[in-house]
């Protein structure tokens, strides 16, 4: 048999393994196997292949990297974000207690020069704590 069906095969049996786990680097791992069969099919020496399989292979790594850290960088407002709250207490801290979905939050400002009076709304929520903002638009 050729050389380029046998990293077909294992392209195939990666992409398999992808399917079972679901992690995208599998993914990765059977297109530069793919990379690897493409170079053997089209008669370049065999060193070339491994070459073409590193290449892709490490490329595709770098690049779901990057795409996976991005997405953790922007966290999404979540479902809270841009309803009103109402103050129950100020604190001396800075820190406010509020009345939100039926229970006492404890919350902050997403400022020091957030404005006190008037309508505060969730920006987002980080674990138990509640981020304030004045403005409904920035909150949402």
């Amino acid at each position: 048999m050729d050389a380029y069906v046998y990293w077909f095969v294992l392209g195939l049996i990666l992409l398999g393994l992808e399917l079972a786990t679901g992690t995208f680097y599998m993914l990765v791992m059977a297109l530069a196997a793919s990379a690897g069969g493409l170079a053997a099919y089209f008669g370049l020496p065999q060193a070339l292949h491994f070459v073409a399989a590193a290449a892709v292979g490490f490329i595709g790594t770098l690049l779901l990297r990057k795409a996976r850290a991005s997405m953790l960088e922007t966290p999404e407002p979540g479902l809270d974000a841009g309803h009103s709250v109402k103050v129950v207490a100020w604190r001396e801290d800075g820190t406010v207690r509020v009345f939100y979905r039926g229970a006492e939050w404890d919350a902050e400002l997403e400022s020091p020069d957030t404005p006190r009076d008037g309508t505060l709304y969730i920006r987002e929520v980080r674990g138990s704590l509640l981020i304030l903002t004045h403005s409904k638009q920035d909150a949402v």
